[in-house]
């Protein structure tokens, strides 16, 4: 039951960004491509047992970049911003 939850969330962006946005009670999810809204606000609560306000979406487009010398294309993927509702949290670092 619960794998098809893990296939729209795939994993937590831990960055700078993401960490000052906990502080307004958000959390900030890469996800499945073809995951819609709806899904991944079910998925995030049926997971971590919360209460979701809204959920946003982007898709950030994949880069050139090169390693070696050699020129490589990053992949695009899309991010979820997740907003909880005042009393809920969810602590990213202790994994799932």
């Amino acid at each position: 039951m619960n794998e098809h939850y893990y296939d729209i969330i795939v994993s937590p962006v831990i960055t700078e960004k993401a960490t000052m946005a906990s502080e307004a009670n958000q959390v900030i999810f890469k996800v499945a491509p073809n995951a819609t809204k709806p899904k991944i606000k079910e998925a995030v609560e049926k997971l971590f047992d919360v209460k979701v306000k809204a959920v946003n979406t982007l898709i950030r487009k994949g880069k050139t970049k090169r390693f070696r010398g050699i020129a490589g294309r990053q992949s695009d993927f899309k991010k979820a911003i997740v907003t909880l509702e005042e009393g809920h949290s969810i602590d990213v670092t202790t994994g799932l």
